[in-house]
């Protein structure tokens, strides 16, 4: 068994987890909370739903080698992951620095290591080090999501045509028979 420690000391109210009176201006806002919550939860995930659709079909007809990560219908659809081969997603975040974005996991967004979560699915290093996290929620609009994937389209081909890798591809090379050597 453990024993939970106290958040608030005081006069042990709370099974002693929280001293104090009940705060209940708190409580009843949370009721209220998840009274809308209930009401419009459906809708939400209707309207959310639609607005990832737009995201990813909008990128992935205008960008070849983009990979959505995850499964396409077992997933929330607020959180979408997209991968974008030869193109280091630091960069991408960097240039679409308008846009709040993420790369990596959302725990470990702060370190520059691929997201942990795409390896353990099978994603290699390169496309799980390409990746780009695009939240979505009940009061994004369409006109955000359409700016977000045209400046996603832009500098995608903007990187893409600086990088060497990229020109290798579509020159017919296939990188993965190259033998890479340091020097």
């Amino acid at each position: 068994r453990v024993r939970v420690e106290a958040i608030q000391s005081g006069g042990g109210q709370e099974r002693g987890l929280r001293s104090g009176t009940v705060p209940t201006p708190l409580v009843v806002g949370l009721g209220a909370a998840c009274e809308i919550a209930q009401q419009e939860m459906e809708l939400d995930h209707k309207h959310v739903s639609k607005l990832a659709r737009r995201l990813v079909t909008t990128i992935m007809d205008a960008i070849p080698d983009v990979v959505m990560n995850g499964d396409a219908e077992q997933r929330y659809p607020g959180c979408v992951n997209l991968s974008f081969a030869y193109v280091e997603g630091e960069s991408l975040l960097m240039a679409l620095k308008d846009v709040a974005l993420s790369s990596g996991s959302a725990c470990t967004s702060a370190s520059l290591e691929p997201s942990y979560v795409l390896r353990a699915i099978g994603a290699d290093e390169d496309l799980a080090h390409s990746s780009i996290r695009f939240g979505i929620g009940r009061f994004t609009t369409e006109e955000e999501v359409d700016y977000t994937a045209q400046k996603c389209i832009q500098h995608v081909q903007r990187l893409r045509a600086m990088s060497p890798l990229w020109e290798m591809v579509q020159e017919g090379i296939d990188l993965k028979n190259i033998n890479w050597s340091q020097h």
